[in-house]
Protein backbone atom coordinates (compact mmCIF):
# COMPACT_ATOMS: atom_id res chain seq x y z
CA UNK A 1 0.00 0.00 0.00
CA UNK A 2 1.28 3.37 -0.71
CA UNK A 3 0.35 5.90 1.62
CA UNK A 4 0.58 9.90 0.75
CA UNK A 5 -0.11 12.32 4.01
CA UNK A 6 -1.04 15.99 2.81
CA UNK A 7 -0.58 18.67 5.36
CA UNK A 8 -3.56 20.60 4.73
CA UNK A 9 -3.10 24.38 2.45
CA UNK A 10 -2.65 27.64 3.76
CA UNK A 11 -5.37 28.29 5.87
CA UNK A 12 -6.84 31.47 7.44
CA UNK A 13 -6.53 33.21 10.98
CA UNK A 14 -9.32 32.56 13.45
CA UNK A 15 -11.41 35.22 13.49
CA UNK A 16 -12.65 36.44 17.19
CA UNK A 17 -14.93 34.03 18.44
CA UNK A 18 -14.26 31.10 15.61
CA UNK A 19 -13.45 27.47 16.25
CA UNK A 20 -9.66 26.59 15.55
CA UNK A 21 -11.55 23.68 13.92
CA UNK A 22 -13.53 26.20 11.64
CA UNK A 23 -10.85 27.91 9.42
CA UNK A 24 -10.91 27.80 6.05
CA UNK A 25 -8.40 27.32 3.42
CA UNK A 26 -7.30 30.98 1.80
CA UNK A 27 -8.09 31.39 -2.26
CA UNK A 28 -4.07 31.61 -1.94
CA UNK A 29 -4.13 27.85 -0.17
CA UNK A 30 -6.60 26.34 -2.46
CA UNK A 31 -4.74 27.76 -5.40
CA UNK A 32 -1.75 25.99 -4.26
CA UNK A 33 -2.72 22.89 -3.33
CA UNK A 34 -4.60 22.13 -6.86
CA UNK A 35 -1.12 22.82 -8.12
CA UNK A 36 0.03 20.44 -6.33
CA UNK A 37 -2.43 18.14 -6.92
CA UNK A 38 -2.50 17.98 -10.60
CA UNK A 39 1.48 17.00 -10.36
CA UNK A 40 0.33 14.02 -8.86
CA UNK A 41 -2.32 13.60 -11.19
CA UNK A 42 0.05 14.05 -13.59
CA UNK A 43 2.31 10.91 -12.14
CA UNK A 44 -1.02 9.39 -12.63
CA UNK A 45 -1.60 8.75 -8.47
CA UNK A 46 -5.19 7.19 -8.03
CA UNK A 47 -5.92 7.04 -4.32
CA UNK A 48 -8.64 3.97 -3.75
CA UNK A 49 -9.61 5.73 -0.38
CA UNK A 50 -9.07 9.38 1.48
CA UNK A 51 -9.35 9.96 4.79
CA UNK A 52 -9.35 13.34 6.39
CA UNK A 53 -8.88 15.02 9.64
CA UNK A 54 -12.66 16.48 11.13
CA UNK A 55 -11.03 20.06 10.95
CA UNK A 56 -12.53 22.22 7.77
CA UNK A 57 -9.51 23.21 6.29
CA UNK A 58 -8.17 19.60 6.11
CA UNK A 59 -11.17 18.29 4.06
CA UNK A 60 -11.37 21.30 2.20
CA UNK A 61 -7.70 19.90 1.38
CA UNK A 62 -9.34 16.51 0.73
CA UNK A 63 -12.00 17.77 -1.83
CA UNK A 64 -9.21 19.70 -3.86
CA UNK A 65 -7.53 16.29 -3.71
CA UNK A 66 -10.21 14.59 -4.65
CA UNK A 67 -11.27 16.55 -7.62
CA UNK A 68 -7.60 16.86 -9.06
CA UNK A 69 -7.18 12.92 -8.59
CA UNK A 70 -10.78 11.87 -10.48
CA UNK A 71 -11.41 10.13 -6.74
CA UNK A 72 -15.38 9.73 -6.55
CA UNK A 73 -15.34 7.57 -3.01
CA UNK A 74 -16.64 9.07 -0.01
CA UNK A 75 -14.22 11.42 2.37
CA UNK A 76 -13.77 9.58 5.56
CA UNK A 77 -13.14 11.28 8.45
CA UNK A 78 -10.99 10.15 11.18
CA UNK A 79 -9.96 11.73 14.60
CA UNK A 80 -6.77 10.00 14.26
CA UNK A 81 -5.72 12.57 11.41
CA UNK A 82 -6.32 15.37 13.95
CA UNK A 83 -3.13 18.39 14.44
CA UNK A 84 -2.74 16.15 18.10
CA UNK A 85 -3.25 12.57 17.05
CA UNK A 86 -0.85 10.30 18.68
CA UNK A 87 0.97 8.67 15.78
CA UNK A 88 -0.05 5.25 16.89
CA UNK A 89 -3.65 6.45 16.40
CA UNK A 90 -2.89 7.05 13.09
CA UNK A 91 -0.73 3.92 12.32
CA UNK A 92 -3.67 1.98 14.19
CA UNK A 93 -6.06 3.79 11.22
CA UNK A 94 -4.25 2.68 8.88
CA UNK A 95 -3.93 -0.88 8.93
CA UNK A 96 -7.87 -0.84 9.36
CA UNK A 97 -7.19 -0.16 5.91
CA UNK A 98 -5.00 -2.23 4.84
CA UNK A 99 -6.77 -3.91 2.04
CA UNK A 100 -6.40 -0.82 0.38
CA UNK A 101 -4.08 -0.12 -2.69
CA UNK A 102 -2.78 3.61 -1.98
CA UNK A 103 -4.52 5.83 0.56
CA UNK A 104 -4.27 9.77 0.95
CA UNK A 105 -4.48 11.52 4.40
CA UNK A 106 -5.55 14.61 4.99
CA UNK A 107 -4.00 16.15 8.33
CA UNK A 108 -2.15 19.06 10.20
CA UNK A 109 0.91 19.81 12.10
CA UNK A 110 2.31 18.89 14.28
CA UNK A 111 1.16 15.48 13.54
CA UNK A 112 2.35 15.24 9.90
CA UNK A 113 6.06 16.08 11.13
CA UNK A 114 5.34 13.23 13.26
CA UNK A 115 4.53 10.63 11.11
CA UNK A 116 7.01 11.43 8.43
CA UNK A 117 10.01 9.87 10.91
CA UNK A 118 7.52 7.21 12.57
CA UNK A 119 6.29 5.92 9.23
CA UNK A 120 10.09 5.01 8.25
CA UNK A 121 11.12 3.57 11.69
CA UNK A 122 12.76 6.68 13.03
CA UNK A 123 10.27 8.43 15.32
CA UNK A 124 12.88 11.50 16.34
CA UNK A 125 13.74 12.26 12.56
CA UNK A 126 12.94 15.84 11.81
CA UNK A 127 10.96 16.98 8.82
CA UNK A 128 9.90 20.06 7.47
CA UNK A 129 6.65 19.15 6.71
CA UNK A 130 4.83 22.72 5.35
CA UNK A 131 1.45 23.61 4.02
CA UNK A 132 0.45 21.63 0.92
CA UNK A 133 3.25 19.50 0.98
CA UNK A 134 2.96 15.16 0.36
CA UNK A 135 4.80 12.46 1.81
CA UNK A 136 4.86 8.91 0.01
CA UNK A 137 5.22 6.12 1.93
CA UNK A 138 4.96 2.63 0.86
CA UNK A 139 4.19 -0.21 3.11
CA UNK A 140 4.15 -3.86 2.70
CA UNK A 141 3.74 -4.97 6.13
CA UNK A 142 1.36 -4.08 8.99
CA UNK A 143 2.90 -4.98 12.40
CA UNK A 144 2.57 -3.17 15.08
CA UNK A 145 4.89 -0.29 14.74
CA UNK A 146 5.00 0.88 10.57
CA UNK A 147 8.34 0.29 8.68
CA UNK A 148 7.80 2.40 5.51
CA UNK A 149 9.74 2.78 2.43
CA UNK A 150 9.77 6.55 1.11
CA UNK A 151 9.40 6.85 -2.31
CA UNK A 152 9.00 10.69 -2.58
CA UNK A 153 8.37 14.10 -0.25
CA UNK A 154 6.82 16.77 -2.57
CA UNK A 155 7.35 20.25 -0.85
CA UNK A 156 4.83 22.86 -2.28
CA UNK A 157 7.06 24.98 -2.95
CA UNK A 158 7.53 22.49 -5.86
CA UNK A 159 4.02 22.75 -7.08
CA UNK A 160 3.64 26.19 -6.81
CA UNK A 161 6.35 27.33 -9.08
CA UNK A 162 5.22 24.28 -11.35
CA UNK A 163 1.93 25.98 -10.94
CA UNK A 164 3.29 29.56 -12.20
CA UNK A 165 4.91 28.91 -15.51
Amino acid sequence: MKVYLVRHGIAEDARPGQSDADRRLTDEGREKLAAGMKLLAHARIRPTLILTSSLKRAIETAEIAARQLDYTGELLRSEALTPEAPVHDTWEEIRTHRSEEALLLTSHNPLCSQLAGYFLGTPTLQVDFGKGAVLCVEFRHFGPEPRGVLRFMLPAKFAAADHKK
